[in-house]
């Protein structure tokens, strides 16, 4: 059994969903915006084990809601509600910190299903499964705990960094192209001239701790995409 909080201003849909994830057995509450919402986190961050969150709210939006949880440290997963389809609002999401999206109106059995795939990720990290681990040039990435160890410093990642980083990584020193990356990795198959991506980039030179103009490791091919070289 899990702690859900759902962050949804529609009462018909907050109601639904949770009857359908207490079915499951889990705990729910409902927050009616992303004042609310933060609130309850900050109150007990620790408490809460996963948050469904609809990015059209009263007040601050989903986005903002999500991308200050992250900044605060809140690395539970969160699975993002938008009535709005377009690629470049996805990314968005993504940039943000959020672990899935779901399009409205959606199906009640797949939203469980996909929560409770987010939910059996995150107890990896508890309980996590043979290591899932990558060494390069004096840096570790554990893909099971979600975590990039420098040296002595620890920088977790959130679902969406470690996806991005994997897929890289097991294309090692093959370019790859943004188009693939928005399709294998965000499950984006729009056309879109987002920069969402160049931002996860950045986010994970800064973690490895690479120069932003001169990086060896996480490389940009002009034109093209992407190429990760561990230097092996």
């Amino acid at each position: 059994m899990a702690y859900i909080l759902i962050c949804e201003d529609e009462p018909h849909i907050a109601s639904g969903v949770k009857f359908n994830l207490e079915a499951e057995g889990h705990q729910v509450t409902v927050a009616g915006t992303g004042e609310d919402t933060l609130a309850r986190i900050a109150a007990a961050p620790d408490a809460v084990d996963a948050l469904i969150l609809d990015v059209m709210l009263p007040g601050i939006d989903g986005f903002e809601v999500a991308q200050t949880l992250r900044s605060r440290g809140w690395l539970r997963p969160i699975l993002m509600l938008t009535a709005r389809g377009r690629a470049e609002d996805v990314l968005r999401g993504f940039e943000a910190g959020t672990d899935d999206y779901l399009p409205k109106p959606f199906d009640l059995a797949i939203l469980v299903a996909r929560l409770n795939a987010l939910l059996r990720r995150q107890q990896w990290k508890v309980t996590p499964p043979p290591p899932d681990v990558f060494v390069f040039a004096g840096r570790t990435v554990d893909f099971a705990a979600q975590e990039l160890r420098v040296d002595d410093t620890v920088h977790p990642l959130t679902l969406m960094e470690v996806n991005l980083l994997r897929y890289l990584v097991q294309r090692d020193g093959q370019t790859v192209s943004r188009k693939q990356l928005l399709a294998e990795v965000w499950n984006v198959h729009e056309d879109t001239d987002t920069r969402a991506i160049d931002h996860f980039m950045s986010r994970l030179r800064k973690y490895i701790g690479e120069s932003p103009t001169h990086p060896k490791h996480l490389l940009t091919v002009r034109g093209v995409g992407y190429r990760f070289d561990s230097g092996t």
